[in-house]
């Protein structure tokens, strides 16, 4: 499939078009064909590395062309290190295209939207993962993601409109 990977902080040299492996599902997890993906502004400052906390300036001072300081290299994603190369892409509207076998095959064919802060040991946890920061996200043909973290969607609304909403909201 095509994706958008990311190859580390820095400019949009660090953005490169290409063909990456198709993502198989596992357990709890739906296979969506992404319809749209949104781009915000934590796309670029996870591209920047503005979430380091050696940041203290804002986004047009980080991207400058000057080399990043080692603690922002390795705490500049949501939950510390970012894992490059990955693929962005925060907001999704998708279609599920394939279910893991613990999953309610009649998903297939549902458009719905990704909550992309997640909680991998729910509610009761503060542990978050945030897709396109800490897994790869939507700025592809083809993501996966939880079950429990994605919301079918009956509604007039484009599919563009629809993506971009999660992070917003």
């Amino acid at each position: 499939m095509k994706a958008v990977l990311t190859t580390g902080n820095g400019g949009y040299d660090k953005l490169v078009y290409c063909d990456v492996p198709m993502p198989v599902v596992g357990a709890g997890e739906v296979l969506l064909q992404v319809l749209a993906a949104g781009v915000n502004n934590t796309e670029i400052n996870t591209r920047l590395g503005w979430y380091s906390s050696s940041v203290i300036t804002g986004t047009n001072t980080v991207a400058s062309d000057k080399p990043q300081s080692e603690i922002q290299k390795i705490d500049g994603g949501w939950n510390a290190a970012t894992p490059f190369p990955f693929i962005q892409g925060t907001d999704c509207c998708g279609r599920v295209v394939d279910v893991a076998p613990d999953v309610d095959s009649q998903l297939i064919g549902s458009r719905v939207i990704v909550r992309p802060c997640m909680r991998p040991d729910g509610f009761d946890s503060l542990r978050n993962i945030w897709m396109g920061s800490d897994f790869d996200g939507a700025f592809a043909q083809f993501v996966k993601v939880p079950a429990t973290e994605m919301f079918v969607v009956n509604s007039d609304w484009s599919d563009t409109d629809l993506a971009s909403l999660p992070c917003s909201y």
